[in-house]
């Protein structure tokens, strides 16, 4: 039997499960830069920081990180959608919560921090499908959306990866990069 994308995440644990969750955060920050600049909101710097921070410590394990600071910060900068009444806060919010939950993880507070951020991004993608589609659309339109058609086949091959690479600056690098090289971020955004 073949498992499906959220069964294989909640597998990963350790350094895979944060490389994991910090390869999707990385492809959807560009909903948030976006949504800071549209809105002028926030600090968006911070969350590139926050986030190079990750990176870091992901190929530099001996590397010191205040995680806390960084969720506090992370906290702070997250929109309120009562305070918008433009549809790019709720993919903007996605991150947020994303990121958190890949802090709340590496922080050792939420052991399915991975799994959050799976189904965070893949809900990033069936808010924007609905969203931008001029038709109601069930679960099986939805699922054959070539954009989340494109989510599922991502995340199984960043898994493919995760579950094979080497703890090592050349694998973080590898997953870095395929987090921004097709240039768009999983709703399409150009990066």
């Amino acid at each position: 039997m073949k498992l499906n994308t959220f069964q294989r995440v909640r597998t990963l644990e350790g350094w895979q499960a944060v490389a994991f969750g910090a390869t999707l955060v990385e492809r959807s920050l560009p909903n948030y830069l976006l949504f800071c600049e549209v809105c002028e909101f926030g600090d968006a710097e911070q969350y590139r920081n926050s986030l190079n921070a990750v990176w870091d410590w992901l190929a530099n394990p001996k590397a010191k990180l205040n995680l806390a600071v960084h969720l506090e910060r992370i906290e702070e900068a997250t929109p309120d959608a009562n305070e918008f009444d433009t549809y790019g806060v709720y993919p903007a919010i996605d991150l947020c919560m994303s990121f958190a939950a890949l802090l709340q993880l590496m922080m050792g507070e939420d052991a399915q921090g991975a799994v959050v951020i799976s189904k965070l991004s893949q809900g990033s993608v069936e808010a924007f499908i609905e969203a931008t589609s001029e038709d109601e659309l069930d679960a099986k339109q939805i699922k054959a959306h070539p954009l989340m058609q494109w989510e599922v086949a991502f995340q199984n091959e960043l898994l493919d990866l995760v579950e094979t690479l080497p703890r090592d600056k050349n694998s973080i690098t590898a997953l870095r990069t395929m987090a921004v090289e097709e240039g768009i971020s999983n709703i399409g955004l150009e990066i």
